[in-house]
């Protein structure tokens, strides 16, 4: 017997079992060895929720949620988040290391030249009432991008692969933009290459009848630390959603369509419009007290605080919040801040959140930002996609280079009726 397996013994037939232990787990597919009677399909495991199941190996992103640790390829999401842009850390996701300056001008060239859209794209966003959900016309969108390139089916092809890399790298800032212009009835501003990334993005957002847009410095920071921060999570919702649609050898734009359609949810990319709401509702910091005895007495939900991976203080917050104070700077204090702020100080100081460890994750903090960029919080979790867009497509790649990734199929534990035969309507009863 090795250090490195399970011994397991089932107690219905008395017989042990011994199974491999790798990297910290077991594989699911040695449980089916374990079984009570010769016709039995085998032991399998039950977990509603991937609570505790690794469904692949990874080299992307880590996280440590009990003492509050996130890091890309190795490198911690502060020092990021501080020293790097989103687009080197794009690179860096995608290929491991960090890129020389030569590396990083041709992988910023090849995206900020990939943002222009087929004109039908805009035709087709134009199809859209302009009081669509700007998520659902974007997961609409990015669906249809697959229709126009019919090479992305080449999946197993690197060279292909890379180029819809850059495409949706490219392309999905400009839909968002043009969602949003759509929606609030201006017309489509194009993109201007010669801007960063982001600023790029502020551009297509809030260009009016100037020749020449320039984004504010702040703003174009802000949004690119905030870009950094969502840029990848580990296997989260939408992140398995692109693996397993992924899984099916579907092209990346269909693939990313199902990612964005899990991101559109209010658990996960709707998250911080549900803190604005609270944060509303409490009014005022002296209602604050009374809002926090009622979550306590189960009358409410404290959101913004508690994560299923982070069990300390989400280190994504500790940038936000940072930076919140440079952007209220320039457009001006938000009024719901310190709303937030007492929220946060009373909770971190009370023994009920504390020893339930709730502590304030990304979406505290993140729409208060976008709220005071003037955004409207149903474009949000659109924001949210943008960043994510780097980390989907890394982990579909991860997953396409994985030879023990297959199509995904989870197994069922069936509850229902056994085998019964047919009746006639003429010889039914009412339930």
């Amino acid at each position: 017997m090795t250090a490195d397996t399970l011994t397991v013994t089932d107690n219905r037939t008395g017989t042990s079992y011994e199974i491999p232990i790798e990297n910290g787990a077991i594989n699911a597919s040695h449980l089916r060895q374990i079984k009570a009677s010769e016709g039995d399909f085998g032991l399998m495991s039950y977990d509603p929720g991937f609570l505790n199941t690794a469904s692949c190996h990874s080299r992307i992103t880590y996280i440590d949620g009990d003492v509050g640790i996130l890091r890309y390829r190795g490198y911690p999401i502060e020092q990021l988040a501080e020293e790097s842009t989103y687009l080197e850390t794009t690179y860096l996701i995608f290929h491991g290391e960090l890129p020389t300056a030569a590396e990083l001008e041709d992988w910023s060239w090849n995206i900020n030249h990939h943002t222009l859209l087929h004109e039908n794209i805009k035709k087709f966003i134009d199809g859209f009432k302009y009081d669509a959900h700007p998520m659902g016309t974007l997961v609409s969108s990015i669906a249809a991008l697959s229709t126009f390139y019919p090479d992305s089916k080449n999946i197993f092809d690197p060279e292909s692969q890379r180029k819809q890399v850059f495409r949706l790298m490219g392309k999905i800032p400009t839909v968002a933009a043009f969602v949003y212009r759509h929606a609030i009835g201006l017309p489509y501003a194009y993109p201007d290459n010669d801007l960063s990334y982001t600023g790029n993005f502020l551009n297509m957002l809030y260009k009016m009848t100037e020749l020449k847009y320039s984004p504010d410095p702040v703003l174009e920071k802000a949004l690119d630390v905030l870009f950094i921060l969502h840029a990848d999570h580990e296997q989260n919702c939408s992140t398995n959603a692109m693996r397993n649609v992924g899984s099916s050898q579907t092209d990346p734009y269909s693939a990313l369509a199902g990612a964005a359609a899990a991101l559109y949810g209010p658990l996960h990319g709707g998250a911080n419009e549900m803190v604005l709401r609270m944060l509303a509702e409490i009014g005022s910091t002296d209602k604050v007290p009374a809002f926090i005895k009622g979550v306590k007495a189960g009358e409410g939900r404290l959101m913004g605080f508690g994560h299923r991976v982070y069990k300390n203080y989400d280190p994504r917050a500790k940038v936000i919040k940072r930076i919140a104070d440079q952007v209220f700077e320039v457009t001006g204090r938000n009024p719901l801040l310190d709303i937030a702020l007492e929220l946060e100080r009373i909770a971190l100081e009370d023994d009920y959140f504390i020893q339930r460890k709730l502590y304030p994750n990304v979406d505290f903090y993140s729409g208060l930002i976008y709220q005071s960029m003037g955004l409207p919080v149903s474009m949000f979790p659109v924001l949210f996609a943008i960043a994510r867009t780097s980390g989907w497509l890394a982990q579909w790649i991860e997953m396409l280079e994985d030879p023990e990734q297959k199509l995904a199929r989870p197994r069922q534990l069936y509850l229902g009726s056994d085998v019964r035969d047919y009746v006639p309507m003429n010889r039914r009863q009412a339930a």
